[in-house]
């Protein structure tokens, strides 16, 4: 997949079939929209996906926005969908103010080569988002492009949508936002080392410190798996799917910075990965975080969430 970004100058030269949103929380909505790109694809077309970044939403508000999928994220959904092209395109003012008009001419159908174009129903560009998918249309023959609008995707009678994810993920309802994803919510990045209290109570946990911009659930006990990418070959872990049961809080760094963490026992694992990237899941949400009067009740208390895992995960 070639990545396009930092740049509002750029030239595609094969036709392409482009894919407009934001993407964030890849939902059964914005799956159904990459259905509809390899159906493009298999009629001959290199498929794109064309997102601002930042988002729209984001450039013009004064408080900082937390996402559903970092770009870090998007960027390997992409990449295992196939996709031929991602265009990360800068969100500056000059964008901001660009009639919508001159988006689909200048951007759509000079810069991206767009014979096909796939968006939501609440599609938006242009200045104050008011370009719409009835322009989409309505410039197509002049731009010499098809359109494909898919229709919202409802789950018990609610549009899936990038807000109605983040709402669960905010209320700690996993089971919902697992429904609304196909797939779990996942928390990736590199393993790095804490403070390693968990290894002097004998049980030993692996840190990841996400993203500030990461949209994080309520802090407390998880249900998890995930999965470990190692640096090098032949792990026997390596891409396979562990049990895991995952603590999310505040986590005193090496260094004494207080930064919100997520930190996993695997079940049964006690190889050396610090450095390697994990890929935690979220499953459901076992308990909110306590405080404990002392060691042995924290421990006490760290045991029986272990156990209820192990009778979750049926090892």
């Amino acid at each position: 997949m070639k990545i396009i970004e930092h740049t509002t100058k750029f030239h595609i030269e094969e036709p392409t079939a482009v894919a407009i949103g934001k993407f964030d929380g890849f939902h059964k909505g914005h799956q159904k929209l990459l259905g509809q790109l390899r159906e493009q694809k298999d009629r001959g077309l290199s498929s794109a996906v064309f997102t601002f970044v930042p988002s729209p939403a984001a450039f013009f508000s004064r408080e900082p926005l937390r996402d559903l999928s970092t770009a870090a994220e998007k960027r390997r959904i992409f990449a295992q969908a196939g996709i031929d092209y991602l265009i990360e395109f800068p969100f500056v003012q000059e964008i901001a103010d660009m009639e919508p008009e001159v988006f689909i001419r200048d951007v759509l159908v000079d810069m991206l080569h767009a014979k096909c174009v796939v968006a939501g129903e609440d599609v938006s560009y242009g200045r104050r988002g008011a370009g719409d998918c009835a322009l989409l249309k309505k410039q197509a023959a002049q731009g010499g492009y098809d359109v494909k609008i898919i229709n919202k995707v409802l789950y018990n009678g609610r549009e899936v949508s990038s807000t109605y994810v983040r709402e669960a993920v905010k209320e700690g309802r996993m089971e919902l936002v697992s429904a609304l994803l196909g797939t779990p919510y996942c928390v990736c990045g590199e393993i790095v080392h804490g403070k390693k209290f968990g290894r002097t109570l004998g049980m030993p946990t692996v840190n990841l410190l996400p993203p500030p911009q990461k949209l994080l659930p309520p802090k407390g006990v998880y249900y998890s798996y995930v999965y470990l990418h190692s640096r090098e070959s032949n792990r026997p872990y390596d891409g396979v799917q562990l049990p895991s049961i995952t603590n999310i809080g505040f986590k005193p760094t090496v260094d004494d910075v207080r930064q919100m963490g997520v930190e996993t026992y695997l079940y049964d694992f006690n190889a050396d990965v610090y450095g390697e990237n994990i890929e935690v899941y979220l499953l459901e949400h076992k308990r909110p975080e306590m405080r404990f009067g002392s060691v042995e009740e924290l421990k006490a208390q760290m045991q029986e969430d272990l156990a209820a895992g192990r009778r979750y995960h049926g090892i």
